[in-house]
């Protein structure tokens, strides 16, 4: 089973291709996913530090672009299936942003 360690906040096991946006949320992880996981809004990016996130779709690219988001090692976790190890740093929590999280994404 593949764990996922997310910086400042533990290490967690992740069900194979499972959303990692699901897999920090459902580990307690402070997550933004304004959209519901539609790769619409950005605010769950998060940083790859090690590990492979996968490759990145045509809706995740659009978004990134239209965002001016250009560090390939920022993705959003909406759009990743855990099929590996992971490390991540997550860069917008409902804490620090005094915003509600959002409506639970769909598998």
């Amino acid at each position: 089973m593949p764990t996922v360690q997310v910086q400042e906040r533990g290490t967690f096991e992740a069900e194979e291709g499972k959303k990692l946006v699901l897999v920090l949320e459902d580990n307690g992880v402070d997550i933004l996913h304004r959209c519901g996981g539609n790769a619409k809004c950005t605010t769950c990016s998060v940083e790859v530090l090690a590990g492979d996130a996968g490759e990145m779709g045509e809706a995740e690219a659009a978004v990134r672009q239209a965002k001016g988001i250009t560090d390939p090692n920022v993705r959003l976790s909406c759009q990743i299936r855990v099929h590996g190890d992971l490390e991540v740093n997550v860069l917008k929590t409902a804490a620090s942003t005094g915003l509600e999280p959002g409506t639970r994404p769909q598998d």
